[in-house]
């Protein structure tokens, strides 16, 4: 088989396709293979038009299979579901129609995976915004972005009650829905959230995959390095990082704010 292109950059919704496409290569070496496309966001390049004809919405990550006639997928739970139809036959992260539940259990990952983009991604997208690249500081934004994060937490936190994992019998099965929903979640000291803010389950369980050795790999991909990663992950993330931190979001808001200028004077010309 030939490589599958994959286009990202390390943002949770990257690191979603990063630690999946990790899994399905440990899982079938030599039927399933891929290669890193770094996307620089700081210079924009997601909206040059060569990405643009890749995805037309202009953001990563994106998939280009050159075993499907380069067929291209965007939208992260989109290239999560495409590369488990096509490439994991033998349902290591679903389940096989001859199993008698497969179908609830298939709906319920899908529950998972649209709670996590109708909610968790675009709230605490919201707080990542509002406490660490926006130019000025708008308190009711950041408690009203934060507060609902939290909220959300408590739901996650609920689900994972005496499980493993997000879907499936007993403990559960580790799937999409897992693979989906927690590069969002390990992000949650850089989202503003307090270690006592996050329930116990919730906790055991961001431990739980980045224990797995391929999640462990995409999370640090496409460049093996992944410093603000390192600070998260650091229990004095809140006392030791700030200045670390305060570096590196504002050079985050340099190009944010900059993509929004380009996209507010493109718009202005209509």
């Amino acid at each position: 088989m030939q490589k599958l292109l994959l286009y990202t950059a390390s943002t949770p919704n990257g690191q979603k396709v990063q630690n999946f496409a990790e899994e399905l290569k440990a899982t079938y070496p030599g039927k399933f293979d891929f290669e890193y496309k770094s996307v620089s966001l700081s210079k924009n390049e997601q909206k040059e038009d060569w990405f643009i004809k890749i995805n037309p919405n202009g953001r990563i990550p994106a998939l280009v299979d050159p075993n499907n006639n380069n067929f291209c997928v965007f939208e992260t739970a989109a290239i999560l579901l495409y590369l488990e139809k096509k490439y994991d036959p033998e349902h290591k992260f679903s389940w096989p129609s001859s199993d008698p539940q497969a179908d609830d259990y298939r709906s319920e990952v899908l529950q998972w995976m649209f709670f996590i983009h109708g909610g968790v991604g675009p709230m605490q997208g919201q707080a990542n915004h509002f406490n660490r690249y926006a130019p000025e500081d708008v308190p009711y934004a950041k408690k009203r972005y934060t507060t609902e994060t939290i909220r959300l937490y408590e739901v996650l936190e609920s689900r994972l009650e005496g499980r493993d994992w997000l879907v499936g019998s007993g403990k559960g099965q580790y799937s999409l829905a897992d693979i989906n929903a927690y590069p969002w979640v390990q992000w949650y000291r850089w989202a503003g959230l307090k270690d006592e803010q996050v329930g116990p389950n919730v906790k055991a369980w961001v431990k739980r995959n980045l224990d797995r050795e391929a999640v462990h790999k995409g999370m640090y991909a496409p460049s093996g390095k992944n410093e603000i990663l390192d600070m998260v992950l650091d229990p004095d993330f809140f006392t030791k990082h700030a200045e670390g931190v305060e570096k590196h979001a504002k050079e985050a808001s340099a190009w944010v704010m900059k993509g929004m200028k380009d996209d507010s004077e493109k718009a202005d010309k209509k």
